[in-house]
């Protein structure tokens, strides 16, 4: 019903004033029980421990969705097992002018420029307050567009202090192509400053709350295998993989509309194969232990599958929900559990 009515409707209208329409929606007590009835499936053998955390289940929302919290118990009801909020900033920003999201509906992808538009840390700390019980929340973290890179080091430290006791476990963005020079903070030596800083602040902190990078799939094999020496070195919890990426390789939509569209970030099902490139290279790198949120392409639960495949322990949805609608969400569950019958039957 979804894909061949709803977001036919849906995709008449501007992405971000279908996503206003939606989180409005969402906040109304009758429709929020309504997707928890049809969506909110849940099964005590989807629970997975990561980092000391149990999570209900292994499917989250990508930051980008949710960037202030103000729907983190409405996502919980559809079923999702964790959700990213952000990417929060120390100070509130309007992001980029707009428009700034823009649908290929040839490739099941979106472009965005939104560059880190959200209220600010006080206002998402503000709704986590009333945060649910039944579903973890990460805190994306970021600087602020007029931050000097110098200085990027004391917006994260900001962030980090005033989300740490309303979120579970922190993800640090240093990879979205939307805010100018923002991914010079993944060269290394600027890298491990930042990295070791945030460490220092997290050992110091009781219960120290896990840690994750998230990178880029347009780095090089080389600068992942420097990134991953780095966070082993640090001693960081975890990794996420990927952002969007800035390649427009082997896309169905036309080169002149592309051109139309300007700069962004690319998501959704082009970016599929990149990142599981780039988990199936990080778990090489990492080993066994540290654990990969996979997110870049998922529009099916076989996309889902490879991903935990290739390395990943958890995955993210954004853009294929989007495209697919909130029954993606329970088809990716339910697939688990098959395959954990599947293969519990073989033993």
């Amino acid at each position: 019903m979804y894909k061949f009515f709803i977001r036919n409707i849906l995709f008449l209208f501007p992405p971000e004033t279908i996503h206003q329409f939606i989180v409005f929606c969402l906040k109304i007590p009758l429709v929020s029980k309504l997707l928890k009835f049809f969506y909110g499936y849940r099964h005590p053998s989807l629970e997975i421990k990561v980092c000391g955390l149990t999570f209900p289940n292994p499917v989250g929302l990508a930051a980008g969705f949710d960037k202030d919290a103000e729907i983190t118990t409405q996502m919980a009801d559809l079923g999702f097992g964790f959700i990213e909020i952000g990417t929060v900033t120390p100070i509130g920003q309007p992001g980029n002018p707009k428009p700034r999201v823009f649908r290929l509906r040839p490739d099941e992808a979106l472009i965005n420029r939104m560059g880190f538009n959200n209220q600010g840390v006080e206002a998402a700390i503000k709704c986590l307050k009333k945060r649910p019980k039944n579903v973890l929340i990460a805190g994306n973290i970021g600087k602020n567009k007029l931050t000097p890179n110098r200085d990027a080091i004391n917006d994260y430290e900001i962030c980090y202090r005033q989300l740490y006791d309303y979120v579970d476990f922190f993800v640090i963005n240093v990879s979205s192509p939307n805010t100018p020079n923002l991914r010079e903070l993944q060269d290394k030596e600027p890298l491990l400053g930042l990295l070791k800083h945030l460490k220092s602040l997290a050992v110091q902190k009781k219960p120290e709350k896990p840690l994750f990078l998230k990178i880029a799939p347009d780095l090089s094999n080389q600068q992942l295998k420097e990134i991953a020496e780095i966070i082993k070195q640090v001693g960081l919890d975890g990794v996420v993989a990927t952002n969007t990426t800035l390649s427009r390789e082997n896309l169905n939509t036309s080169r002149e509309h592309l051109a139309r569209i300007g700069e962004g970030g690319l998501s959704g099902k082009p970016l599929k194969n990149r990142s599981t490139e780039v988990i199936r290279l990080m778990r090489d790198q990492l080993g066994d232990q540290l654990p990969i949120i996979g997110v870049g392409g998922i529009h099916s639960p076989q996309d889902a599958l490879e991903k935990l495949q290739a390395g990943a322990t958890l995955v993210e949805l954004y853009t294929g929900f989007i495209y697919e609608g909130p029954a993606l969400i329970k088809q990716i569950k339910r697939a688990l559990l098959k395959q954990s019958k599947s293969i519990a039957e073989k033993d």
